[in-house]
């Protein structure tokens, strides 16, 4: 049985106060589940992790990491090196949900609704507008919307943009699909509920509606029709399942409510367990309080793909 949790958070990506947050949240819940808890903040010093993940070695790993190196299977691989059990999904899976491109293959390969888009560098979003405008500029592998752009109709940013973009050798550019965000958790071979999520601060859910307090409202469940509410679960649901995903997963979607479609994102195998975040909120809706969360996702961990 396990009875010892090493949890990872922090990490050296762009998302480590939010891992912090997370961890933090989630090594109180563990605790309160009853089980010895071991925190571990990774930093860049890989040795000094593998050092505490060893000595002693623990029942399991719960992963609070997000973004680069914590969601995109470098940590996954130094786990199931270490033949370490480990939440959420295995190598494989979170390679492929945090490389936008190879997702939107995967979601259109399984005949999921996708957005028109196309990999620029740098120098051909300089130069000219990938896709008609309005579309949405953003990295290929990062998270919480992190370096996420909307280009609308006048807008002059586009050049600006791209000489200062600082994700890599490319951009994602993608058609911006008008209406609603909603989102879905998914819990193994189930999906919870449909929020919709209205961001206080404008045009769309970016960092600050994500983690500010006050930044966002969170509609549980969302106001939609029935028809569209039950697609957005079956669709969570074959999208998490079509990338092999494991453990707890969210879905984000737009919904062009006049048009009544419905369009697949991305899919976030390392959702936020933070304060203000969505998966645990629609677990508690489900009668999962947060502490019964976190021991599920331990009791689901595994390792190797």
């Amino acid at each position: 049985m396990t009875q010892h949790v090493a949890v990872l958070y922090g990490g050296i990506s762009a998302e480590r106060e939010v891992s912090l947050s997370s961890g933090k949240q989630c090594i109180a819940a563990l605790r309160e589940a009853g089980f010895t808890v071991t925190p571990i903040d990774v930093t860049e010093d890989l040795t000094a992790v593998i050092h505490a993940l060893t000595h002693p070695r623990p029942d399991a790993v719960f992963n609070a990491l997000h973004g680069r190196f914590g969601e995109d299977g470098c940590i996954q691989g130094v786990l199931d090196w270490l033949g370490l059990p480990y939440t959420h999904s295995g190598l494989r899976a979170s390679a492929l949900a945090m490389d936008k491109a190879a997702a939107k293959a995967v979601f259109r390969q399984a005949g999921l609704p996708v957005a028109e888009h196309r990999l620029v560098t740098r120098d051909e979003l300089e130069a000219a507008d990938p896709l008609p405008l309005p579309y949405v500029v953003k990295p290929v592998n990062e998270g919480s919307s992190v370096g996420v752009h909307i280009v609308q109709q006048g807008d002059n940013r586009r050049a600006e943009i791209a000489r200062s973009w600082r994700y890599g050798d490319h951009a994602m550019a993608e058609s911006y699909i008008p209406g609603r965000e909603l989102t879905v958790g998914v819990m193994g071979d189930r999906a919870l509920a449909v929020t919709d999520i209205i961001a206080d601060a404008g045009v769309f859910y970016d960092y600050e509606s994500k983690y500010a307090d006050g930044g966002s409202r969170h509609v549980l469940p969302a106001h939609i029709s029935e028809d569209a509410y039950g697609r957005a679960l079956d669709i969570a649901l074959r999208a998490h399942q079509a990338l092999g995903c494991r453990g707890a997963s969210r879905a984000d979607f737009r919904y062009d409510e006049a048009a009544d479609r419905l369009v697949l994102l991305e899919v976030n195998t390392q959702p936020g367990l933070t304060p203000t975040s969505l998966l645990p909120e629609q677990a508690a809706h489900c009668g999962i309080p947060f502490p019964a969360l976190c021991a599920w996702m331990v009791r689901e961990a595994r390792h190797g793909a």
